[in-house]
């Protein structure tokens, strides 16, 4: 099973144009045997085979990393959950700062056990409402992934985002009445259409700045 899911894996970022080194690839790996593991005990997740794992949480979180560039950048992952987009991204850009913020507290003492496990320096987990946190320094990237309506998104986080910073808001079928509700102050800069391997459904990855 391992190695077809390492295959798997291999085609998936192939197909996306993303090079991971096999240290990484492993990591990644390991992180979904992790969360098969405790996915039977706590029910992190309703997708229960591996290879659906793979491509429904790690390819799909690796989808928008073409699109989003940058060295050294901070990076909020809001609602972060059993840890996507947070980990695979960490995992691919350990240059990049990551926090991965929930209130769910069981969540959370599952992501505390993958940092432990995977050993990833570059991430920290925050247990608390994002409306709350209050950062040292604010972030380049906020992202989400079925966080919040966009408008209910960026209203919770804009006191966590740094100048000249932007939203990116993974988002399934192309959110036509969700950026129409979009407050003025900010403005969507682009809707750029993923094509995840072996996700067959829409994905769409959403920028907004400020105006």
């Amino acid at each position: 099973m391992t190695q077809d899911l390492a295959i798997q894996l291999a085609a998936g970022l192939n197909a996306l144009r993303l090079e991971l080194t096999r240290e990484q690839q492993e990591k990644l790996l390991a992180y979904v045997a992790l969360l098969a593991k405790w996915n039977k005990t706590y029910s992190l997740t309703a997708i229960r085979e591996s290879e659906r794992m793979v491509a429904h949480h790690l390819l799909d979180s690796l989808a928008p990393l073409p699109h989003l560039s940058g060295e050294n950048l901070r990076v909020l992952d809001v609602g972060s959950g059993f840890g996507t987009p947070g980990i695979p991204l960490a995992i691919a850009r350990p240059d990049w700062q990551l926090v991965l913020l929930d209130s769910n507290h069981k969540k959370t003492t599952f992501l505390r056990q993958a940092l432990l496990e995977l050993q990833l320096p570059n991430v920290t987990i925050v247990t608390e409402r994002v409306e709350s946190y209050r950062p040292e320094a604010l972030f380049h990237i906020i992202t989400s992934r079925a966080f919040a309506d966009l408008a209910e998104f960026v209203r919770l986080t804009r006191h966590l985002l740094a100048p000249g910073g932007q939203w990116a808001a993974l988002k399934g079928v192309y959110p036509f009445e969700e950026i129409a509700q979009l407050p003025a102050e900010v403005k969507m800069t682009a809707v750029e259409k993923l094509m995840v391997p072996g996700v067959d459904a829409e994905r769409h990855l959403v920028h907004v700045v400020q105006s």
